[in-house]
């Protein structure tokens, strides 16, 4: 259709047809000049009022403040943590030196607390890697002095079981890499590090005292192994796990079913007491079998549990004749699915 054509709907014409601009010009300059670009006022919705602005500065302000708080706070934590890492291996690297406790004893002391000690509950979301620098360090420490890149006779003294500089590279190594993984993959959020890190501390740390003091009777599978320094891996084991569940607890990191708890914690302590009383010492390191032997065991409860849980929800909806048996295992997949463990 021809401008011409469309001029005869009401458009006077002049006897020609009119151009393309002349046509554009007429039909929109009126609507465009009444559409000015920049708005003397803003909609409503778009208005921001000053009080408000000023309102929600502050909020970020203060959060930004509050991470930067906690941060702060988690560092700090750290330095003292680092210092009293410090402190701890020189008081007893002086107490082996003025032979007011023996080296075998200064060691296993170390190796309960220096575990249990940087377990600190930070503040920030990066809390965990806070706490990973402590046993980094000693890593780092460990392999330098194991290289003989440095000495520290100290600290060779301290946890090694014959003085010799090779002897960080095994069992010593192996423990700060255990509690790094600790705190980097569980954390506080989640019982299986902390039962681990308890049983290798706690546990077996308390069952060489107790075995070299009052182990006159051995196990029979085993003879490097005694009866006492079983029953105390078990005892305290279980003990100082549930100590570290009951203090996060109460700080309110985790929620715990307590009597379910105790009892799983109970079987853990047991698994992990009867690996390290295998014959398998010159195979595998305590420092791996004991916390291995806890994560595994705590993995297999939550497997059980979960694999319960599908069980019952399956049967429940079964039994309610929800429908045939294939849309009841859909169903209960779906609920289960949606459960938060």
């Amino acid at each position: 259709m021809g401008y011409g054509a469309i001029m005869s709907l009401g458009v006077p014409a002049t006897g020609a047809t009119l151009s393309h601009a002349h046509f554009l010009n007429h039909h929109f300059a009126a609507h465009a000049s009444a559409l000015p670009l920049f708005p003397a006022t803003l909609p409503k919705h778009i208005l921001i009022k000053p009080s408000r602005l000023r309102r929600t500065r502050a909020a970020v302000l203060s959060s930004a403040a509050g991470v930067g708080g906690a941060m702060l706070q988690d560092a700090a934590a750290t330095a003292l943590v680092v210092g009293g890492a410090y402190v701890l291996v020189s008081t007893f690297d002086n107490l082996t030196r003025r032979n007011i406790i023996e080296q075998t004893l200064s060691r296993k002391l170390v190796h309960i607390l220096s575990g249990l000690l940087f377990w600190h509950p930070g503040q920030s979301s990066g809390a965990r890697y806070f706490a990973s620098v402590v046993p980094s360090l000693n890593c780092l420490r460990l392999v330098m002095n194991g290289l003989s890149l440095t000495t520290d006779e100290g600290l060779i003294k301290s946890v090694s079981r014959e003085g010799k500089p090779e002897e960080l590279l095994r069992g010593p190594l192996y423990y700060v890499l255990v509690l790094i993984l600790c705190a980097i993959v569980f954390w506080r959020e989640s019982p299986v590090g902390m039962i681990s890190l308890a049983m290798m501390c706690g546990g077996d740390g308390i069952a060489d005292i107790m075995g070299r003091r009052f182990g006159s009777v051995k196990i029979p599978y085993n003879p490097q192994k005694s009866w006492a320094g079983s029953i105390s891996m078990f005892l305290f084991g279980f003990l100082v796990s549930i100590g570290m569940l009951y203090y996060f607890a109460v700080l309110g990191y985790i929620q715990l079913e307590w009597m379910q708890t105790l009892e799983r914690v109970a079987l853990v302590s047991f698994v992990a007491t009867l690996i390290e009383s295998l014959p398998t010492t010159g195979i595998v390191d305590d420092n791996i079998s004991v916390p291995l032997a806890s994560m595994v065991t705590s993995f297999g409860f939550r497997l059980l549990a979960h694999c319960r849980s599908a069980l019952l929800l399956y049967l429940s909806f079964h039994i309610m004749n929800v429908g045939n048996q294939s849309y009841s295992l859909f169903l209960a997949a779906r609920v289960y699915t949606t459960i938060e463990w």
